[in-house]
């Protein structure tokens, strides 16, 4: 009993001793004392805070850089590894461009979405990240590409309107504004990309594939979260047989994917024109001279879903709702629209959008890897090694970078004194990169918004919840219910 207690007393001195040297990270790790710190626990570092925040990580690191008053963090917990955090424009415009070749995309990106993104675009690194954004660049700007995504992303939306929207409007109930959407925008992009016709907008297609996909999108960021996912995944799918796995839902996406391929070499196999987004990779070579695998093949796909239906039905749906909570701002842009609908698009509706991208971006977080020592602009001493994030979502909403009215819905920022449209750089507006894609992303969104808010007037169902789900990008995790009228 007696060499009990003093084992226990022993032991208690000893974590004291170590909580005392590792007051804020686990034991032998590095102190970082030139960087503020995210508040965390003796011993394990900020593994705790991280679990019971990771559904609402991105609000939450914003808070932190609000309590803390600064626009660089570090932290580092038991099983993770150390990151430094930002949200400082003149950090990322060095990360994205004056420093790009030593900031990769790492080891634990890879881990935690690997099997379901690949080897494609959202997940390579050097050459092969080069050749697939280059590849897709020539892509999106030849004419025939261009003319097939105006026809068939017209007649989508007039389908839409027709079956989803109309009907809504004629009996009262509420319709899930997101959901459709992500089912309208998946719809022209897999015609347009792959040449598949998913008839997504049908009434009571549930689409396996697509369900599956997105639970392990969001499984991806869960990952970041949990150093032990690996076992939590294994534990899960032992005592929860009932529940379907994430590897169950790989293979769901792998056999729609590997699927959607066989059928289009087929098509090409018998002597079929296509001008969709894949039969083009087909013709095309990696950075190795070689003809793509089934595997880079099924990777283009998936990597492309989420470049093409994520993002773009997401930020429809939060203009949407910005819109109909800043009411003197709808009244703006509908006066806009009676104006000016025969022409083309005004700057107007230009600035809803990029306001929306704003406070509601596509893509809410990003990680790096550094692969050497670097300074950063703002003086942060970055080691080999070290994971870097910078919060594009932290960044909408700072008043450092945006003013007082940070976080108030304003598009009129978006003019300059002399009225034209304002510009800013990657590092304080890191929405999206220029280029073809982007470009159409525009005006989709903007098509897509101003029809719809030309021809109906929408109004938020009350008493719900509109928030986001933390995902690799960023979608309303409960939906957007609205009830539809008829514009007379």
């Amino acid at each position: 009993m007696k060499t009990a207690t003093l084992l226990t007393a022993g032991a208690t001195l000893l974590l004291s001793a170590l909580a005392v040297k590792y007051p804020n990270r686990p034991i032998f790790t590095e102190d970082r004392e030139d960087i503020p710190s995210i508040c965390a626990h003796p011993l394990v570092g900020i593994t705790p805070t991280l679990l019971l925040a990771k559904d609402i990580f991105h609000q939450y690191l914003f808070d932190l850089f609000e309590k803390v008053n600064v626009m660089t963090l570090t932290g580092i917990g038991l099983g993770m590894p150390r990151s430094i955090m930002t949200i400082d424009p003149r950090n990322v415009d060095y990360i994205l461009k004056d420093n790009f070749e030593n900031y990769v995309k790492g080891a634990m990106l890879n881990d935690a979405a690997g099997d379901l993104l690949g080897h494609g675009i959202f997940n390579a690194n050097g050459e092969a990240w080069k050749y697939q954004r280059k590849t897709a660049a020539s892509i999106f700007n030849t004419k025939k590409i261009s003319d097939q995504f105006t026809t068939v992303f017209l007649t989508q939306l007039q389908h839409m309107n027709y079956h989803i929207f109309d009907t809504a409007a004629d009996n009262g109930q509420p319709l899930d504004f997101h959901d459709t959407m992500l089912r309208f925008t998946l719809n022209y992009f897999m015609e347009i990309g792959f040449g598949v016709e998913l008839n997504a907008l049908s009434s009571g297609n549930n689409l396996p594939f697509i369900r599956s996909f997105d639970i392990c999108q969001a499984n991806v960021f869960q990952r970041f979260a949990n150093p032990a996912f690996q076992w939590t995944e294994t534990l899960s799918a032992w005592f929860m047989p009932w529940k379907t796995t994430i590897a169950q839902h790989l293979d769901i996406i792998d056999d729609f994917a590997y699927g959607v391929i066989e059928d289009r070499q087929r098509g090409l196999n018998h002597g079929e024109e296509r001008n969709d987004l894949l039969s083009k990779f087909m013709e095309t070579t990696n950075e190795h001279g070689q003809k793509l695998s089934k595997e880079e093949l099924r990777d283009v796909v998936l990597n492309f879903v989420i470049a093409g239906r994520d993002t773009t039905a997401q930020t429809i749906s939060w203009m949407v709702y910005s819109l109909l909570t800043n009411p003197l701002v709808q009244s703006k842009l509908m006066a806009e629209i009676k104006a000016h609908i025969t022409d083309e698009l005004y700057e107007n509706p230009v600035t809803i959008f990029y306001e929306t991208l704003r406070l509601y971006p596509g893509v809410p977080a990003n990680q790096k890897y550094a692969l050497n020592d670097d300074i950063w602009p703002d003086g942060t001493v970055i080691k080999k090694n070290d994971y870097v994030l910078w919060s594009a979502y932290g960044q909408g909403r700072s008043r450092k970078i945006w003013g007082s009215d940070a976080k108030d819905f304003k598009p009129e920022r978006w003019f300059t004194a002399e009225g034209d449209l304002r510009r800013e750089s990657p590092g304080k507006w890191p929405a999206f990169n220029a280029g073809r894609k982007a470009k159409l992303a525009t005006l989709e969104a903007l098509v897509a918004v101003v029809t719809l808010l030309r021809k109906y007037e929408l109004t938020l169902v009350p008493n719900q919840e509109i928030t986001y789900r933390v995902s690799t990008t960023l979608p309303m995790k409960n939906g957007m219910n609205v009830y539809v009228k008829t514009r007379t």
